[in-house]
């Protein structure tokens, strides 16, 4: 084993070893700031200086990514107009290792001036930031990983890992769901996953109609007018009767010219594979394009099999 392998080793043991104590020091306090933010009217404001900055700000991301809205404050920022951004109905969350960073110090008066609360995020629980915070989450190290136990390490990957916990449990409070991290993460592929049928449906305008009675040559129009490749075919219950493709035209009107003129009824396809609108977009794209029978579109019912939607492949291309 090499020189920088035995480094590398060792880091990760003390890192991991210094994440696994904390599990210790998740007490009442932890619950009261669970507590705290679910019921705070305004933003979760983290703060923190240098690398405990860069900590808050991918904990102001997650908090923000599963429900809880977030931001995130430079200290330094702060004192120079930033002070603006930060409500008497918010949360702070100062983060410190020491607990006696001067930047985040001299924030607490005018945050108490302003009315909002603070929790400490903190590795010294005897600091000042821990005195002057409403409530403190312990992130406490016994050393860096640095050999020098000086470059922040262990401390902030305690922080981190403590925000990821503190993030969960209120993503738990607030009942937070699948479609609900799809809905804030729409153009990510996690979030195109978790879309469901309805999300990503045809209907309204978008929708081709029809009575069993109207001519083949009517559907091919409405059809071409709204760029769709498939009508379906309703009774007056809006219960789907039928499914028409543009493939079922082209095979039909080779053996018989004179289809254009029939009632779409007589060309129909009858018992058409059809999916629930409350289907997992994914789902549905596997449907389509797995088996031997492949579909372009697919009719979307509701939970009474009343037609609402029609899924095409197009709105599947990127799942």
């Amino acid at each position: 084993m090499t020189d920088s392998q035995k480094i590398a080793k060792k880091v990760l043991e003390l890192e991991a070893e210094s994440v696994g104590k904390l599990v210790d020091m998740i007490d009442d306090q932890f619950d009261a700031a669970v507590k705290m933010i679910i019921e705070c009217k305004g933003r979760v404001v983290i703060t923190g200086m240098g690398k405990c900055g860069i900590i808050g700000k991918k904990i102001s991301a997650t908090l923000a990514s599963t429900g809880t809205p977030a931001t995130n404050v430079h200290p330094a920022e702060a004192i120079h107009g930033d002070f603006g951004m930060i409500t008497d109905s918010d949360v702070i969350i100062a983060i410190s290792n020491s607990g006696e960073t001067e930047e985040i110090v001299r924030l607490l008066p005018t945050i108490r001036k302003i009315g909002a609360k603070i929790i400490a995020m903190v590795g010294n629980v005897d600091s000042t930031l821990a005195r002057q915070s409403d409530l403190i989450i312990s992130t406490f190290v016994e050393r860096e990983a640095c050999p020098f136990n000086l470059a922040p390490t262990a401390s902030t990957t305690a922080q981190l890992a403590m925000g990821d916990a503190l993030a969960m449990a209120l993503l738990a409070k607030r009942d937070f769901k699948p479609e609900d991290y799809a809905q804030l993460h729409p153009g990510g592929s996690l979030g195109r996953k978790l879309l469901k049928v309805k999300d990503v449906m045809r209907k309204g305008d978008r929708l081709v109609k029809v009575s069993p009675e109207t001519i083949v040559r009517d559907v091919i129009v409405a059809m071409t007018e709204t760029r769709n490749g498939a009508a379906c075919i309703v009774d007056e219950n809006d219960s789907l009767a039928g499914f028409f493709s543009d493939g079922d035209f082209r095979r039909n009107i080779l053996k018989n010219s004179a289809v254009i003129n029939e009632p779409v009824s007589n060309v129909m396809s009858k018992n058409p594979t059809t999916i629930s609108f409350d289907r997992l977009a994914i789902e549905a794209a596997q449907i389509m394009r797995s088996g031997k029978t492949k579909f372009s579109q697919l009719p979307v019912l509701d939970d009474n099999n009343h037609l609402i939607g029609l899924l095409d492949d197009d709105e599947l291309l990127n799942l």
